[in-house]
């Protein structure tokens, strides 16, 4: 067994070269007041603040624009806590990875919820989605106590690239509005397909990554 404190972080995302260096960036000027609680906490309001925008989105499409904002925040916020203790150097290993992934899934749960109140999407498949994350998520925290690996991307796929899907999809919302296809006697919402094949995605990586794990366990003789 591995102690999650010294786990090694696996962050191969797509958009790394150009979110690295941002981060880096807003650690190094940051004020001494914002300390990393701080960046987490932020976070939440920002995952807070889009949810509350897409329940507001029955009422006028603009609010998806608000929504988006939530998601730049949570961005800022998710990501910059842990960037800002290590450039510090005040890193608190179990405080941190407890509550920075307590967090997490608590503002995942808030947001995929909201994003299920929408006139766009129908809760169903938010839900579906939102497993799909919490079994992905459960199998990352699960390999970093066996394995010693914190895995955050799965095929250069990571939160920060999930971000930027849902602030395309909230903007395509807003320009087409809702929209359906028919297919002889079903009609079929296109968001709802859009967050179904998302939702899939992450599933298969959950079971790909599973069955590989089992696997490597199992010739451990562990």
């Amino acid at each position: 067994m591995n102690k999650v404190s010294e786990h090694i972080r696996i962050n191969d995302i797509f958009l790394g070269p150009l979110e690295r260096p941002a981060l880096q960036w807003l650690a190094a000027h940051m004020p001494a007041s914002v300390t990393p609680d701080t960046c987490t906490w932020f976070g939440v309001g920002g995952a807070l603040l889009t949810a509350i925008s897409y329940g507001l989105s029955n009422y006028h499409p603009g609010f998806l624009w608000l929504a988006s904002l939530g998601f730049v925040i949570n961005w800022l916020g998710d990501s910059l806590d842990g960037t800002l203790a290590r450039h510090r150097r005040i890193e608190r290993p179990l405080y941190g990875y407890f509550v920075d992934h307590t967090t997490d899934m608590l503002c995942q749960v808030v947001i995929l919820v909201g994003l299920g109140s929408t006139p766009f999407v129908s809760f169903n498949i938010a839900c579906l989605m939102l497993i799909s994350y919490i079994l992905l998520s459960a199998l990352v925290y699960l390999r970093t106590y066996v394995a010693g690996e914190f895995q955050i991307s799965y095929g250069g796929w990571g939160p920060t690239e999930s971000r930027a899907v849902a602030v395309v999809l909230n903007t395509t919302m807003y320009f087409l509005g809702v929209q359906h296809i028919k297919l002889s006697q079903i009609t079929i919402n296109v968001y709802d397909v859009a967050v179904a094949v998302i939702a899939l995605v992450l599933f298969s990586f959950f079971i790909s990554t599973a069955i590989r794990e089992v696997r490597r366990l199992a010739a451990l003789g562990k």
